[in-house]
Order: structure tokens, then C-alpha cells, then sequence
């Protein structure tokens, strides 16, 4: 049976997607359609029909002779998608924890060490990058293919509109890394699904808690 062939507007969305989660295309950054179409090799209109579905999806803005900028910081659009993905990647890391092979878990260790020795010399944009890449390890085996598309998208929304939430509460860093290994821990020791769910959305909503309560601070006066 053939594969269908993949429409010009679906590679262009695909490839801002994938710039998306990359991050590069970072918040406020403004999107030249014609230049995309280059990259691409195609016209401006599948470009324009990709802006417009990643602007439904809340993750560019379309302003009138302004153009397309890649979605700024906002803390409602945070809170919200940071919800989200407390559940669905909750269930995606639970879903995943009975079938993910010991050398996954153990490379999932290993950067979390590393994760851990950055601490020294922090960097909220590595440690941000080393993250996403400990949590994808984990959900990336989920089963359900519906689940597992919802987690990649809920990331790539959140790397949309923050470089990294570290950045803002760099003491989270420290209690990041012990929350990933108790995750791993009961990984490791088989615990029940929802115990193992509950632990990775608490983790998620945690971080979310302390942006939140850094949000609410009052400004210092130097």
C-alpha cells in the first residue's frame, strides 16, 4: 500500500515545529515566511497555512503588518500547559514504566548525574536541555501512540514560550534532580502504576508551583 505523500503545508509545519522544540526559534522571535519558503523550497502559501495552524495552537501570535512572532512569555499559557502535562505525562511516564528497557533507565541515571555535577556551574538553559532530554527518555516508550503525541506536543508548546523556567527559579534545579530519582527509584522497584503517575505529575506540578510562587514575589529594591 503506498504512503501517502506528505502535503507542502504539513513539511512546513512539521519543520517550525521541529525549530520549535529545538529552540530555535526562541520567544519573540519573528518569522519570515519568505525565508522559511527558501529553507523549504516552496512557495509562501503552505508556509503562511502553517503559521496559522501553529497560531491556533497558541504557540506563534499574527499580527496586521507585523507578521508572525513566536509566542512570549505568559503566565496563564504556562500555567495551563504545564497542567496539562502534569497529567497526560504522568500517565505517559506510568504507561511507559513496565515496558522501558534497564538500559534506558540507566542512561536516564547517568544524566541526571550529570545533571546533578551542573549544579556547581549552573546553567538553567543546559540544565533545561539535559531535562527535557531525562523526561523524554522516560515517557518516550508510552504505548499509546495518542498519549505519547499530546506529551511531545504539550514539550514542544513549553519550550515555546520559556527558555527555561530555571532561569527564574534556579533553586528548583536542586530539588529537580532528588525528584528524578525517586521517580527512577520506583521505576526500578516496580511500583504500582499510580503511585509511579503520581510522582511524575507532582514532580511537573512542582516546578509550576515555584514558578508561580516566584511569579508572586515582589520586586526587590537595589
Amino acid at each position: 500500500m503506498a504512503v501517502p505523500a506528505v502535503s507542502k503545508s504539513e513539511r512546513a509545519y512539521e519543520f517550525l515545529l521541529q525549530q520549535l522544540a529545538e529552540g530555535s526559534l526562541t520567544p519573540g522571535h519573528r518569522l519570515v515566511l519568505g525565508r522559511v519558503a527558501e529553507q523549504l523550497n516552496c512557495s509562501v502559501v503552505p508556509v503562511r497555512e502553517a503559521v496559522r495552524r501553529l497560531e491556533a495552537e497558541g504557540l506563534v501570535t499574527f499580527q496586521r503588518n507585523v507578521g508572525a512572532t513566536v509566542q512570549g512569555v505568559d503566565t496563564e499559557l504556562m500555567l495551563h500547559t504545564m497542567e496539562t502535562l502534569s497529567v497526560i505525562e504522568g500517565a505517559a511516564t506510568a504507561l511507559a514504566a513496565g515496558i522501558i528497557p534497564a538500559a534506558d533507565i540507566a542512561a536516564a541515571r547517568k544524566l541526571n548525574a550529570a545533571m546533578r555535577c551542573s549544579l556547581a556551574d549552573f546553567s538553567p538553559v543546559e540544565f533545561t536541555a539535559m531535562n527535557t532530554q531525562f523526561h523524554a527518555i522516560l515517557y518516550s516508550h508510552c504505548p499509546n501512540p495518542h498519549i505519547l503525541d499530546l506529551v511531545q506536543r504539550g514539550w514542544v508548546r513549553l519550550n515555546s514560550i520559556r527558555s527555561s523556567t530555571f532561569v527564574q527559579v534556579p533553586q528548583r534545579a536542586h530539588e529537580s534532580v532528588a525528584e528524578h530519582d525517586a521517580l527512577l527509584d520506583l521505576i526500578d522497584s516496580k511500583a504500582p502504576l499510580h503511585t509511579i503517575e503520581r510522582a511524575a505529575r507532582n514532580h511537573r506540578l512542582n516546578t509550576l508551583n515555584a514558578y508561580l510562587n516566584q511569579q508572586q514575589q515582589p520586586p526587590s529594591l537595589l
